[in-house]
């Protein structure tokens, strides 16, 4: 039997692509920076923020104060008001709150310390839906800072 490899070809590529019409086409997101003084300044290559379609990614925040741009306190409590302090300015600066975050991931330098950040957490997020969230022990952060914390937002009607 003799195969005609460019007419399978061509039967091929005509399938796959009547296949493919079918499928809705997808647009890139619009991605935009977001920045704020009311939160420390990105020291590396990366942003505060990015505005991706419906969602904005906070990059993690450790516990430094915008004003003097030092970490602030040695305590995991005033070090974890510190982070959710810049979270929420990073977060504002979009229009959003703590109610639009859907996911939040908290690095901390000892799992020691997990109570009474979340305790402070707890704080902060009570609304009635809480973010997903991951927590994981690190060997060390920036600044040997004790925590840090990244989140996800939602922006509704997008």
């Amino acid at each position: 039997m003799k195969i005609n490899f460019k007419k399978s070809a061509i039967v091929f590529f005509t399938s796959c692509c009547l296949a493919s019409a079918s499928l809705p086409l997808m647009a890139s997101p619009d991605i935009t920076q977001i920045m704020t003084d009311q939160a420390p300044k990105a020291i590396g290559p990366y942003s505060q923020a990015i505005r991706a379609g419906s969602y904005v990614f906070v990059s993690g925040q450790i516990a430094i104060d915008p004003a003097t741009s030092k970490l602030a306190g040695e305590t995991i409590e005033i070090q974890t008001l510190q982070v959710l302090k810049n979270l929420e300015a990073v977060l504002a600066a979009q229009g959003l709150t703590f109610e639009n975050v859907v996911k939040t991931e908290v690095y901390l330098k000892d799992l020691k310390d997990f109570q009474a950040m979340n305790g402070i957490y707890g704080e902060k997020f009570s609304y009635a839906v809480k973010p997903a969230r991951a927590t994981v022990q690190i060997s060390k952060l920036p600044l040997d800072a004790l925590v840090e914390i990244s989140c996800v937002a939602y922006i509704p009607g997008q």
